[in-house]
């Protein structure tokens, strides 16, 4: 994350497009009302991440948001306590998690078409929560929350079993060399977390235009026992309507590159008690 401050000098007028920045005191929060540098500090294990911090400026529209509507629509994850989604949200709307939206474009349009569910929509990268708080602002969008901080310790620490109703998971680092494999956030112990917060029927939607890693995701997916795949044939998903054509992927698109989408199920075990019960 930038250690630049985000509040501009008084003599130095800013459009929301342009970015930011002067000398801050040390030890002084970037965004004294927005989201913390790093929220869940060194409660929790060290352990390999699937997720780095980028640093980038943040624009005077965004930190304007963050300061704003952070109170109101953000969330830390600092693993302190568990979220009571319907008090989060303000009603008992089914909820999704989605896990890295990037500048969240995406997210907020899947939000305006889809005002019954809700969104948990979690990243780290500061730009693009104060861009996502501002679309949903200024679109009415009231069932997105915008969370901060590591999604592995929202999902263990957090939710509770059986809260979600859904997963998405698009476009996540390839992490494309083979030492970084396993950082790759799509494994069998993350499913295995996934699962025991998903409802049985749940959907979880990833989508990735590296295709080396569309292939591990579909092996890892079909091979866990939590999960079925929802196309007959056991391969990859057409892209849904819900899902956006988002700029990074028509980027790729323009490439070469070719997106596959994966949309598996949550399945309800024999043994399994069914949800609520």
């Amino acid at each position: 994350m930038s250690d630049s401050v985000n509040t501009p000098e008084p003599s130095q007028p800013t459009t929301s497009g342009a970015s930011i920045r002067h000398s801050r005191a040390k030890g002084e929060p970037r965004f004294p009302d927005g989201p913390k540098a790093d929220p869940a500090g060194s409660h929790f294990e060290r352990r390999i991440r699937s997720f780095q911090p980028r640093r980038s400026r943040v624009t005077a529209g965004q930190a304007d948001a963050l300061q704003r509507l952070w109170p109101k629509w953000g969330l830390d994850i600092d693993g302190s306590r568990t979220l009571d989604l319907a008090d989060l949200f303000g009603n008992d709307n089914p909820v999704v998690l989605e896990i890295g939206f990037g500048m969240g474009e995406a997210t907020a349009q899947m939000a305006a078409a889809d005002p019954t569910t809700n969104i948990l929509a979690v990243d780290v990268h500061t730009p693009g929560q104060g861009n996502l708080l501002n679309l949903a602002d200024r679109n009415g969008l009231s069932n997105v929350r915008v969370g901060n901080g590591d999604a592995i310790i929202l999902l263990r620490e957090m939710l509770a079993p059986d809260s979600l109703d859904g997963l998405r998971v698009y476009f996540p680092d390839p992490w494309p060399k083979k030492r970084h494999h396993k950082r790759r956030i799509i494994q069998p112990d993350f499913l295995t977390l996934a699962a025991s917060r998903l409802r049985p029927g749940a959907i979880v939607h990833c989508a990735t235009d590296w295709e080396p890693y569309a292939e591990q995701m579909l092996d890892v997916l079909t091979a866990h026992p939590d999960f079925e795949n929802t196309q007959a044939d056991g391969g990859f998903a057409p892209r849904p309507d819900f899902r956006p054509l988002t700029r990074f992927e028509g980027q790729g698109l323009d490439k070469g590159h070719v997106v596959n989408d994966l949309v598996f199920r949550r399945v309800q075990h024999v043994d399994q008690p069914p949800a609520g019960a």
